[in-house]
């Protein structure tokens, strides 16, 4: 069992920045790929970005690629969203994943445990 604590949201203007932090407790946490996924209002999850667990490989939603980081210290059993530029269309609950997998996975369906969000609120 793996539990997943979100934080870091909260209400920026378009432009600015926020970083999520995500702490893990629970089974191994290296042994997982990370994920971050948001769900805006009447909107379906959709994946942001996910590592594996070296953090050798990485991948991103076309729409925020070179505007997000995700990051791990798996020392500290934790993982990180660097979000840069933001966005109103960024509005929404970003939730933290982890699939045991030592793949990258992009689909809610392949991820086993999941935080319980934090919202962020981009205004223009």
């Amino acid at each position: 069992q793996v539990q997943l604590v979100e934080s870091g949201g909260g209400l920026v203007q378009a432009g600015g920045s926020l970083r999520l932090s995500c702490a893990a407790s629970g089974r191994t946490f290296s042994a997982y790929t990370m994920g971050w996924f948001r769900q805006a209002p009447g909107k379906e999850r959709e994946f942001v970005a996910a590592m594996i667990w070296s953090g050798a490989s990485t991948d991103y939603a076309d729409s925020v690629k070179g505007r997000f980081t995700i990051s791990r210290d798996n020392a500290k059993n934790t993982v990180y969203l660097q979000m840069n530029s933001l966005k109103p269309e960024d509005t929404a609950v970003y939730y933290c994943a982890a699939a045991r997998t030592l793949m990258i996975v992009t689909s809610t369906y392949n991820y086993n445990y999941w935080g319980q969000g934090t919202q962020v609120t981009v205004s223009s």
